[in-house]
């Protein structure tokens, strides 16, 4: 996924300013898509050098005004052509896991807590997630754009739930 569609995506589902679309981003794309405020207000820019989106007139142009943008039909056929072009899966570049490589060969001393510091993280974002589940799809999503956005979700849910998992498992090989 690339940052342009990513922005084109949230600003479909709200025309947003910068400073909305990266607090958006925060609690919403940002859970598989990370981005900082600079990357997405340096992308706003590029995509409306391109044509894709625009600023939404304002009734009184001030300086320093907020811009709020909106995507143009370019914009919604880019997003609609990247949408369907097939992608491979990318292989897993996890920092952790290459960390428990390195130290199968220097040792594990320190391992163990940051394999439980781990856990805990990932119990969080389960719990994190598990709550979004019960505030935005109870009773379940009936339009076909809300079971898509839960599908999203439940992949965050089972990826989160695969974590807790496989850490609790390594935190009991290393304590045998």
């Amino acid at each position: 996924m690339s940052l342009p569609h990513a922005i084109l995506t949230a600003l479909l589902e709200k025309p947003s300013s910068g400073l909305e679309l990266t607090r958006r981003f925060d609690r919403s794309i940002g859970y598989f898509w990370s981005s900082t405020h600079q990357q997405i207000y340096r992308e706003l820019g590029k995509l409306e050098q391109a044509g894709r989106i625009r600023a939404l007139p304002t009734a009184a142009p001030a300086r320093g005004q907020k811009k709020e943008y909106e995507v143009l039909p370019a914009g919604r056929e880019e997003l609609a052509a990247w949408v369907a072009l097939p992608e491979d899966p990318r292989p897993v570049r996890d920092p952790l896991l290459l960390r428990m490589r390195a130290a199968a060969v220097v040792g594990v001393n320190g391992m163990e807590a940051e394999l439980r510091r781990h856990l805990a993280l990932h119990e969080r974002q389960l719990a994190e997630y598990r709550e979004i589940e019960e505030r935005d799809f109870t009773p379940a999503p009936r339009t076909d754009a809300d079971r898509l956005r839960h599908l999203v979700l439940r992949g965050g849910i089972d990826l989160e739930t695969f974590w807790i998992g496989w850490l609790t498992r390594a935190v009991g090989d290393l304590d045998d």
